[in-house]
């Protein structure tokens, strides 16, 4: 394990096999790369990093993997967006995506096999979650994978709602000479869901459980109802693949979401992300899950390279 200047900041390098990564366990405990050496000697990114000139503002920076957390994406009260309402019947705020990703994070566990960090809630999150809890991610590294887990102790005396997610940005096509044509996601899910402007879920687009990613109608899709807790990502030319296997002890993966997202056709990246259940479960309770007072739920991922 190396320690990195960068930006004002140290990061961590983890050599494991031909794969390293690249990290910021204290600043949104953010993955921000990893890459594995080829047998032609060339580097394949797997997850995208940009150039960037400053971690200021490390919410906005589409790169690494963003933990999302308390809630994923855009959360409503009675129409109006980045609030919530718990069951004590008061709104509060919610940023987009909670404010883990942009949060401070204390590292509790750093060897040469990944690391641990713990949540360390600023004023503005303590007002918007008001709970007794402890949050803490945590990555394995191997030499041909990742695994990551999102743990949620409550402290206090009431469940706790929660429905966490990641926002992995994965570099696109990962080939030379490829496009996005060239590359399908298969999944399990039986259902197909998007938002609308009201927080509401709506039918989304029926597409198939094999899918292109030059597919539009992949753009901000939330599929759930997994018969199974694997999916992928496969370049068809050469039959290579990502493949992911989410879930939650004691949860069924019908539970659980897959969404999938770029910016635009030019974007050198598309984020395949695996989260608890679709967005502004607060209000729609789907994919919501309450940690009873004294207990403990985890949400892992683990992806691995075929």
């Amino acid at each position: 394990m190396e320690r990195i200047p960068y930006l004002g900041h140290t990061i961590f390098k983890w050599q494991v096999g031909a794969s390293s990564f690249l990290a910021l366990p204290e600043l949104g405990a953010r993955l921000m790369n990893w890459s594995v050496a080829l047998g032609d000697s060339s580097v394949r990114d797997i997850i995208y990093w940009p150039e960037v000139d400053s971690l200021d503002n490390i919410a906005r920076i589409r790169g690494g993997n963003p933990i999302l957390f308390p809630f994923c994406a855009r959360t409503y009260d009675r129409g109006e967006i980045n609030h919530w309402r718990a069951d004590d019947g008061v709104r509060r705020p919610m940023p987009t995506h909670g404010f883990a990703r942009q949060g401070k994070f204390r590292t509790t566990r750093l060897d040469e096999g990944g690391f641990s960090a713990q949540f360390v809630p600023d004023a503005a999150a303590q007002a918007a979650y008001p709970f007794d809890y402890e949050f803490v991610v945590s990555y394995r590294f191997s030499s041909v994978s990742i695994f990551v887990e999102l743990q949620l102790t409550n402290l206090g005396t009431t469940p706790v709602p929660w429905s966490a997610g990641h926002h992995f940005y994965f570099t696109l096509p990962w080939s030379a000479g490829r496009t996005r044509r060239d590359y399908r996601l298969e999944t399990t899910a039986t259902k197909q869901l998007q938002r609308d402007e009201q927080g509401r879920l709506i039918a989304g687009p029926n597409v198939g459980t094999s899918e292109t990613l030059a597919n539009k109608d992949l753009i901000d899709l939330i599929q759930t109802g997994q018969r199974r807790d694997l999916f992928a990502v496969t370049e068809t030319p050469t039959g290579s693949r990502l493949l992911f296997r989410s879930g939650m002890a004691h949860s069924s993966p019908r539970d659980l979401a897959v969404v999938t997202w770029t910016e635009d056709e030019k974007s050198p990246f598309y984020c395949i992300e695996p989260w608890m259940g679709p967005p502004n479960a607060p209000e729609t309770k789907v994919g919501l899950h309450l940690v009873a007072p004294g207990q403990t739920q985890k949400f892992y991922v683990e992806i691995t390279l075929g």
